[in-house]
């Protein structure tokens, strides 16, 4: 099933390269797509695209028609029950509520697992602990929790021996050394949203060691080493897809609703960055796109005189004079709002992508004998990074 709905999701992608594999802040007016599409485009409001945007029902409406086969090729995956009793809510402590409910989900995943619960635990990527501290407390015999920054690995240790609970910290960057010394076969290895390598890397050496079960939510593609993408499976291996860092990225721009303060800087970030491209277009033409580098997110409440000095200083040009302010904040309205346009139909690429991504990882996990599932840990509004990969090691 799950090499079927890989090769369906590459044919997909390969088809339609166009409308995902480019950077709408950077290209021109696609007057080569269909002039349907086109028109339905140009009829868009930047409100309405951040309506459609947000909502897939609202995509599936306005798209469908335009790309059936993306919206049939998207399955549906069975959705991870909830746990027969509740966490505890002092558990929680220092636990932001929504990762809280992550954590209960996946929690709740390895409880209904056909391995034991109290089978030994390696948590990768630990961070403070707080899902192994979750995992002890529901009867892992032990824990054992790798993290890089000792600092975390000082507090979740605390936060564990307060509660008296089997679970060590071991301070370890599992990119820089060989991560293998920590695995052993009788364990449950569990990632939650590892990002890029490191649940490659989980997945890789967790197979080598035949750890008795693996539960990755993978997170973060683009965040990789190589600057393309590294397949795992035959499958992907053989694949025509050439995958970039902005490729991958693509896959995680799907986002949990942001509060309107959020949302409102977001939108004058984007907008001032527009009017500074703007400005480097009235100086020059002909110039390429130059794009800035990440700004500190308070400049963008301050005021634009403060980010076009900023801008200034990176990109070494004057600042454009107060009174071409207006002017240029008009052209990068427009600019954006053809941005917006062109970025809902590269998102509707989004989903496939990252399906794309996790079945690779999938197929190379049941090429090294294990059973493998695929589940939706939770509503995307709680987390759009909701694909749980469980496997079983499978007896020879």
């Amino acid at each position: 099933m799950f090499l079927q709905l890989f090769q369906q999701l590459d044919a997909l992608l390969l088809q339609h390269r166009q409308f995902w594999q480019c950077q709408p802040m950077q290209m021109a007016w696609p007057t080569h797509w269909p002039q349907p599409l086109q028109q339905r485009l140009q009829a868009l409001s930047l409100e309405t695209c951040q309506a459609i945007d947000a909502d897939p029902a609202q995509q599936q409406q306005y798209f469908a028609e335009h790309f059936v086969d993306v919206f049939q090729t998207l399955p549906v995956f069975p959705r991870v029950q909830a746990a027969d009793q509740a966490l505890p809510f002092w558990l929680a402590t220092d636990v932001p509520g929504r990762k809280w409910q992550q954590i209960s989900q996946f929690v709740a995943a390895m409880q209904h697992s056909q391995l034991d619960s109290t089978a030994p635990v390696l948590e990768w990527c630990a961070g403070k602990g707080h899902l192994g501290r979750a995992l002890a407390f529901t009867g892992a015999s032990q824990v054992t929790s790798l993290e890089w920054q000792a600092s975390l690995c000082q507090q979740g240790q605390a936060l564990s021996d307060k509660l008296k609970l089997a679970q060590t910290f071991v301070c370890a960057d599992v990119l820089a050394g060989s991560p293998d010394e920590h695995l052993q076969p009788a364990q449950r290895l569990v990632a939650m949203h590892a990002c890029g390598d490191l649940h490659r890397v989980a997945i890789r050496h967790g197979a080598k060691r035949r750890v008795a079960e693996m539960a990755v939510l993978p997170c973060c593609y683009h965040l990789q080493q190589a600057a393309t993408y590294q397949p795992l499976s035959a499958a992907a291996k053989a694949s025509q897809l050439q995958l970039s860092k902005a490729d991958l990225r693509l896959a995680v721009q799907q986002q949990a609703t942001a509060g309107a303060r959020v949302q409102r800087l977001s939108h004058t970030e984007m907008l001032w960055r527009h009017a500074w491209r703007q400005w480097q277009l009235l100086l020059d033409a002909t110039a390429p796109y130059q794009p800035l580098q990440s700004l500190p997110k308070q400049v963008f409440s301050q005021g634009l005189a403060e980010f076009f000095a900023l801008a200034s200083a990176q990109h070494q040009r004057n600042v454009p004079e107060t009174s071409l302010w207006p002017e240029l904040l008009q052209r990068a309205a427009q600019a954006l709002l053809q941005q917006r346009r062109l970025e809902l139909v590269q998102h509707l690429f989004r989903r496939p992508l990252e399906l794309w991504l996790v079945l690779d990882l999938v197929l190379s996990l049941q090429q090294q004998g294990y059973a493998v599932e695929l589940l939706e840990l939770c509503e995307a509004q709680l987390t759009p990074r909701n694909l749980l990969i469980r496997a079983l090691r499978q007896e020879v």
